[in-house]
């Protein structure tokens, strides 16, 4: 295997929601200077869902049109456009227009759903793209997904995002008594360098994935890496010159088989292909939107250092589950049913303290923040390793299943979102926790 097409693989897969991951790590510095305020998160929430326009297309063209779509220009066209939409959030991001009497952020929102268009794109044609390496790539692909999340994360905390100090703050009691009590006010210290170079990072990273993906396409030793069989534009080309000797090993060794369902390959079942999908989905969604969306509920409460670390070790979980598959490859349906049983188990752990916020379980002792970490990290671990098993298996079913799994992705995202967002947003049912102070029993 090339080192270099490795490397290549991980900057490809790291522009895959590289924008996306960045814009939300920088929420905290952005909410104070935005009309929208703290409403800002659920805006993006639907926004962000609105673009799945662009995977509906992709899956619907494949179904109906296979062959048509030529899928490497889908991909410099959207690298292209989330490196142009990042450059010109860094320009135009606190620029406002005043919309039904009110001011809007319209260029932000507006950018928002460009560059949501594209990660949300990138999930079936930069997974269906990779057909045309060998397995192992396919990994080195998922490492690089987690990668974007775990950078800008990396990059936000040298920047300072979201870095709290407890203060004292001097209160009346009592005006007539001249009483006065003190108690702690969080107060956020300013950034490292400004949101504008953020913005100008994410761009770059997104340029860099556009330098990978023409690598990928046309460096010598990456063309090496190529499997016998080509693909282009989703089907596979065949080679129409072969000698007798060939055909003979051909018929000798790749014997029909039966066939257990018209899915890929036809090696599993159709309940084995539902079950698959259906862990795919629920994977996502429990990854993707419902928990990250209670993350601060259900950590702040036990501090500011437990919130951070929840937050960047969790990062890194993700391209380090990737890296364990990466030599440890299993195929098992079995596991992954484990697995995910086990994942989803600490979510509901993690999901329970964030209901019980801002007083959860242990919130006083130490080991209550140290639960919530590991929890954390053991809750990405095991999901990002079952996201990583479902592609290698999808992978050997062909070009269409792997279309199919992005999709999925996409669709389990969207049933996260739309069952969060009321609870979250319209429902009120997480009460936040004070960073610097905790009244509980």
């Amino acid at each position: 295997m090339s080192l270099l097409t490795h490397l290549l693989a991980v900057l490809f897969g790291m522009g895959s929601w590289v924008s996306i991951n960045g814009l939300w790590v920088e929420l905290p510095l952005l909410v104070p200077q935005i009309p929208e305020g703290w409403f800002l998160p659920s805006y993006l929430s639907v926004i962000i869902q609105m673009a799945n326009v662009g995977p509906l297309f992709v899956t619907l063209m494949h179904r109906f049109h296979p062959g048509k779509l030529n899928e490497k220009a889908v991909i410099y066209s959207i690298i292209a456009l989330g490196t142009v939409a990042s450059l010109l959030l860094g320009f135009f991001w606190k620029e406002t227009l005043v919309v039904a009497g009110l001011h809007r952020s319209v260029a932000l929102l507006v950018l928002t759903f460009f560059l949501a268009a594209v990660d949300c794109t990138s999930s079936v044609t930069f997974l269906p793209f990779m057909m045309q390496l060998k397995a192992e790539y396919l990994t080195t692909y998922y490492i690089g997904e987690g990668v974007s999340g775990l950078l800008p994360a990396l990059v936000a905390l040298v920047q300072g995002v979201g870095v709290v100090h407890c203060i004292n703050s001097t209160q009346i009691a009592n005006l007539t008594s001249n009483k006065s009590s003190f108690e702690l006010q969080a107060r956020y210290q300013p950034p490292n360098f400004s949101v504008e170079a953020f913005f100008f990072f994410l761009s770059a990273m997104m340029l860099v994935c556009l330098v990978a993906f023409i690598l990928l396409n046309h460096h010598p030793a990456v063309a090496r890496e190529l499997p016998n069989g080509r693909y282009t534009n989703g089907v596979k080309a065949k080679n129409k010159k072969k000698w007798p000797e060939q055909k003979a090993m051909l018929e000798l060794y790749n014997k029909p088989t039966k066939r257990r369902s018209g899915f890929g390959t036809g090696a599993y079942s159709v309940v084995e292909v539902v079950y698959i999908f259906v862990i795919l989905a629920w994977v996502n969604a429990l990854s993707n939107v419902v928990l990250p969306s209670v993350q601060s509920y259900s950590c702040l409460p036990y501090g500011n250092n437990a919130y951070h670390l929840s937050a960047t070790m969790a990062a890194v979980s993700n391209p380090l589950a990737c890296f364990i598959a990466l030599f440890l490859p299993i195929r098992s349906l079995v596991v992954m049913g484990a697995l995910t049983v086990l994942g989803s188990g600490v979510g509901v752990y993690i999901m329970w303290m964030a209901v019980l916020s801002p007083c959860p379980l242990l919130v006083h002792g130490a080991w209550g923040g140290v639960i919530m970490v590991v929890a954390w990290v053991l809750f990405v671990l095991t999901l990002s390793y079952v996201k990583v098993m479902v592609g290698v298996i999808l992978r050997d079913e062909g070009h269409s299943a792997l279309v199919w799994c992005g999709a999925v992705v996409q669709l389990g995202s969207l049933l996260g979102a739309v069952t969060m967002f009321p609870l979250v947003s319209v429902f009120h049912l997480f009460s936040s926790g004070d960073p610097c102070n905790t009244q509980c029993p």
